[in-house]
């Protein structure tokens, strides 16, 4: 059986699941630490449960607005390709006549 990874995130030690990259586990510690530092900042006194649940709506909006502008790529790109696909086919309609 594969180890744990340990990383830190926000005074807290965490074993993680054994992921391929460990590189990448402490990449993601370090951004949600990165996240309720942000929080930190901008709140007076509150507790690190609060801190930790701010961070995670930050980080699940963060994530939403991201599909959504992915979702939106997505629709022009078809879009873009239904028209060129309209184009070639108008083409080889004028060219068959």
């Amino acid at each position: 059986m594969t180890k744990s990874i340990e990383v830190d995130v926000y005074g807290q030690k965490l074993a993680l699941r054994p992921i391929e990259d460990e590189s990448y586990a402490h990449e993601l510690a370090r951004y949600v630490e990165g996240q309720m530092q942000i929080i930190t900042r901008g709140a007076t006194a509150t507790t690190p449960l609060k801190v930790a649940i701010l961070a995670a709506m930050n980080i699940a909006d963060q994530l939403f607005r991201q599909e959504r502008r992915r979702q939106a790529g997505e629709a022009e790109v078809e879009r873009r390709a239904e028209g060129l696909l309209e184009c070639i086919d108008s083409h080889l309609e004028l060219d068959r006549s």
